[in-house]
């Protein structure tokens, strides 16, 4: 890992084993793109690499040079308006109404590790050896405006971390209308464009398409980095794929509105953003004051998409989650929301929590509906004290009567909401997101606090704080159940009413902060109505969150399918629900319900005690082989080996680091009679080690090697390639099987 600059040609060279980035001061004083892709040998020169050329309808930035033109040259932070007609990563409104601004090269720095992000969620390291920060300085000689570019190269993996900071050293205040995170311009346009993208309950499923000249974009207006679009997207060349071919990931550290784009010109450039969502946006930048943008982080690989994987989940796993949980196996958690919604006493809770005990489970969790006036969706949000009716000793009484069966106990919030019919809304309806003389919209029958406020932010805090100072809380389930509309700040000026959602994450952000420093021991989940705000700034926090509120074990599938792009397995949150499903009313077996829970967290979103006795005899097997196989689920290399996207057949493992053992997932959907035979390829094995297989907790059987096993592939043939028996439950529809493999000594 290395970053060099050559004085003479004013070249930056970013490099590790896997990767170069290579920059350059532009003629005009811009900092200008050259390179970035798979590692290159350095050299004093790379000056080829930067084309100019007088092309008809172009504006030239010099008098004497018309092959010197914006519009055609690769910019690290382009801004519009002087010869570069594409959308800009930053725009400044000034006093007389100008939004040009040109941004010189002043000078660099390079430093060891990586600074913090003051605010802001962000990677880190642990040590300074682990990475090196460049910091390069541009200042628009008009306006003051200092303009900082942050990149950080990690020494391992193909990872490049950026951020952008404005200083505003000039007299007059300024609107900065803009600010993007990363702005990349790209020589070609071979590439396919991936994105994550649905609905609620069926989120972050893989759209593809290939990339054409115009616009293809993904983002949020919703406050929230929403249901819909994550903010991550690929990269790939046409023919790349899980284990070869070039791909590069873009993922923004950040939980509010935002853009990723692509744009690709008439001349088959493409220009990626990434970054604050623009629309909405503004912030004044007051003489002396700076505005710091989130970070956005690329990965680079060579090796496919597989790779850029793990390499995301390896990085966000270890230098990203932090505190206590964050290299820990969560525990085996029973949540009541589904067995009980809001209609349970304490005595039913408890008789919940000892079955669940009885069954191996570790931790209980009471969700919604435990405090004020709740007893449906339209009341007591905002009032953080027991309900005496339900919880006669409170929840520091219950919490301790869950202690004595030997479980954890968690507790649900949704702090940052509130019901109209709540004795804080009566007190402070001032403090609710809303537009002076217009109707505030409601969503779930509740409003969103104004967050951006500190007085909001720190009555919470303290209400939160109380609980948890007072009773034996082991974890939280963070719910945020709306997006954002009416969004204005009654305690702002007009000028600044455009700060407002990124003011509002900074809140969340700061009341995260607080509690984690205050209670380190306690696990946060993080939850948006399931998977509405599973974005890397809560990951930061929270080290797991709720993927989605749609648990039905099919559905899933293609849920954790492309969730695991970017996030890695113990960061999303899984469980075993009951059947019918409550979302799709579908009825899978609970075999395969556990079997696709176990690539996450793991727990159970039921009434155990509703279970036959064969079924909890089952379940009790399903906790034991989790536990046993925990760390490896949670913590080992994971591999996609065939896409619920394209086919009736899902399959993924995940391996050890010593690659000695590994579990496999194969689920089908539908059954089927006289089908082909079957066989899948294994991924990650060591060629050269001896495995045997163990299916569905049967006998050990047989002995293969890595390379067989990854080249010849297994043996997933059934009853169903041929014709299925009659009354024979060999197959069947939602089918699905384990495979543990372990290296013989």
């Amino acid at each position: 890992m290395s970053i060099l600059f050559n004085e003479k040609t004013k070249t930056f060279h970013l490099y590790n084993e896997e990767i170069s980035y290579i920059m350059t001061v532009l003629q005009n004083g811009h900092l200008g793109q050259l390179y970035f892709g798979g590692r290159i040998h350095h050299k004093e020169d790379f000056s080829y690499l930067l084309e100019t050329s007088y092309r008809p309808m172009t504006a030239y930035v010099f008098d004497e040079d018309r092959s010197f033109s914006l519009e055609h040259v690769r910019q690290e932070y382009g801004v519009y308006g002087t010869t570069d007609f594409r959308h800009p990563a930053v725009e400044v409104l000034q006093q007389n109404g100008s939004r040009i601004s040109d941004f010189v090269y002043q000078g660099y720095e390079i430093t060891d590790g990586k600074p913090e992000l003051p605010g802001l969620p962000a990677t880190y390291t642990e040590d300074a050896k682990e990475a090196q920060t460049l910091t390069v300085s541009l200042k628009d000689p008009v306006t003051g405006i200092v303009l900082e570019l942050f990149y950080t190269i990690f020494a391992a993996g193909g990872i490049i971390a950026r951020s952008a900071r404005l200083t505003n050293e000039g007299e007059e205040s300024v609107q900065l209308t803009r600010a993007m995170s990363l702005c990349l311009d790209l020589p070609d346009s071979d590439y396919e464009w991936m994105q994550f993208s649905g609905a609620w309950a069926r989120e972050r499923h893989l759209k593809v398409r290939r990339l054409e000249q115009g616009i293809q974009a993904v983002d949020s207006m919703r406050g929230n980095s929403s249901h819909e679009h994550n903010p991550f997207i690929v990269l790939k060349r046409p023919a790349a794929d899980e284990e070869q071919g070039e791909v590069m990931g873009f993922s923004l550290v950040y939980s509010g509105n935002f853009l990723a784009q692509a744009q690709v010109d008439a001349h088959d450039m493409t220009r990626v953003l990434l970054g604050i969502h623009p629309m909405g946006f503004s912030w004044k930048l007051e003489p002396g004051a700076s505005f710091q943008t989130p970070e956005a982080v690329t990965v680079y690989s060579a090796k496919g998409l597989g790779d850029m994987s793990r390499t995301f989940h390896s990085l966000y796993r270890k230098r990203l989650a932090r505190g206590y949980w964050r290299d820990r196996e969560r525990p085996i958690l029973n949540n009541n929301w589904e067995a009980t919604y809001f209609n349970f006493t304490e005595e039913r809770l408890v008789s919940i929590a000892g079955r669940a005990k009885e069954c191996g489970v570790e931790l209980f969790v009471l969700d919604d509906g435990w405090f004020g006036a709740r007893s449906d969706d339209r009341a007591g949000l905002g009032d953080w004290e027991a309900n005496r009716d339900r919880l006669p000793d409170g929840i520091t009484g219950l919490a301790e009567k869950i202690e004595a069966l030997g479980l954890k106990f968690g507790l649900w919030f949704e702090p940052e909401m509130v019901n109209r019919d709540s004795d804080l809304y009566r007190a402070h309806p001032d403090w609710i997101l809303q537009t002076p003389d217009r109707h505030p919209s409601q969503g779930r029958s509740q409003y969103v606090l104004d967050f951006s406020r500190g007085e909001v932010v720190d009555f919470i805090y303290e209400r939160m704080a109380k609980i948890l100072r007072e009773a034996k809380v082991s974890y939280i389930k963070w719910d945020m159940n709306r997006s954002i509309t009416e969004c204005y700040c009654a305690a702002l000026p007009a000028d600044r009413q455009g700060e407002v959602f990124h003011r509002y994450i900074l809140g969340v952000y700061d009341l995260y902060e607080r509690l984690t420093s205050e209670f380190p021991h306690v696990l946060f989940e993080s939850c948006a109505s399931g998977g509405g705000r599973f974005d890397p700034g809560l990951l930061y926090y929270a080290p797991q969150g709720w993927a989605s509120d749609d648990s039905d074990a099919v559905e899933r599938l293609k849920i954790q399918y492309g969730t695991s792009f970017c996030y890695p397995l113990c960061s999303i949150g899984s469980h075993v629900s009951v059947a019918p499903n409550h979302q799709v009313f579908r009825s899978t077996p609970l075999h395969t319900r556990a079997n696709v829970a176990y690539f996450g967290t793991f727990g159970y979103e039921l009434d155990l005690n509703r279970l036959t006795e064969e079924e909890r005899e089952t379940v009790k097997a399903q906790i034991a082989f989790m536990k046993r196989y925990r760390r490896l689920f949670q913590f080992g290399d994971f591999y996609r080996l065939s896409s619920p996207f394209e086919g009736n057949v899902t399959a993924w493992m995940v391996v050890s680091e010593d690659r000695r053992k590994a579990v496999l997932g194969w689920y089908r959907v539908l059954n089927g009679v006289n089908l082909p035979y079957g066989r899948l390829r294994l991924n990650g094995l060591d060629p050269d080690l001896a495995y045997r297989i163990c299916m569905d907790g049967g006998q050990w059987d047989g002995v293969y090697y890595g390379d067989e096993l990854m080249k010849a592939g297994l043996v997933t043939s059934d009853s169903a390639s041929g014709e299925v028996p009659r009354g024979g439950t060999s197959s069947c529809d939602f089918d699905s099987r384990i495979y543990v493999l372990k290296a013989e000594e």
